[in-house]
C-alpha cells in the first residue's frame, strides 16, 4: 500500500491496484494486516513475568487508527495439577494487562490453546511491537510452559481505520 499525501485529495493505494482518497476510507476497514508465529518451548518457574518468543510489528497508515489484536498462545501446560498461568499483552515496552488467566487444576501435562482479542489504539504512525509475556501466578513448586510440543503460537494484528 502507498500513500499519496498533498494537495486536497491525499490518497492511499490498496494491494489490489484500487486508489481511494484517505477521506473515503471508510471507518471499520481493514487497512493492513501482519501475521507472525511462534513455536519453540518457554519455560518458568518463577512469578514473574517472562517473554513467550511472540512478538508482532506493525507500522499503522493513520495514528487515529485502531490495532485488532488477535492471540493464539499455544502449548500451555504446566509440570504439576493446581499451577496457574498468566499472559501478559505488551504494546512496546508498555503493559495493556493480563489477558489470559489459565489453570490447570486437572492432570498436568494437558496442553491447552488459549487465545484473546484486544482492540489497541496506540495513536501513532511509528513501528508498534506487540509482544506476550508470561508467569505462574499459584503453586510453589512444578514449571509452567508456553509452546510445549512445538505448539504453533501466533499474533494477528489487524489496522483499522477509525
Amino acid at each position: 500500500m502507498t500513500m499519496i499525501l498533498g494537495g486536497t485529495n491525499p490518497a492511499v493505494t490498496f494491494p489490489d491496484g484500487t486508489i481511494q482518497n484517505t477521506a473515503y476510507v471508510a471507518t471499520g476497514s481493514v487497512i493492513q494486516v501482519v501475521n507472525a508465529t511462534y513455536s519453540t518451548q518457554v519455560s518458568t518457574t518463577s512469578q514473574s513475568f517472562i517473554d513467550t518468543g511472540l512478538t508482532a510489528t506493525i507500522t499503522p497508515k493513520f495514528a487515529t487508527s485502531k490495532i485488532l489484536v488477535i492471540l493464539s498462545q499455544n502449548g500451555v501446560t504446566t509440570s504439576a495439577t493446581n499451577i496457574g498461568v498468566a499472559i501478559s499483552l505488551y504494546r512496546n515496552a508498555s503493559s495493556l494487562g493480563t489477558v489470559i488467566n489459565y489453570a490447570q487444576y486437572g492432570t498436568a501435562s494437558t496442553d491447552a490453546s488459549v487465545g484473546t482479542t484486544y482492540l489497541d489504539s496506540p495513536a501513532t504512525t511509528s513501528a508498534t511491537t506487540y509482544k506476550t509475556q508470561f508467569a505462574k501466578t499459584t503453586g510453589t513448586s512444578g514449571t509452567a510452559y508456553v509452546n510445549s510440543d512445538s505448539g504453533l503460537s501466533s499474533f494477528t494484528l489487524l489496522e483499522i481505520a477509525a
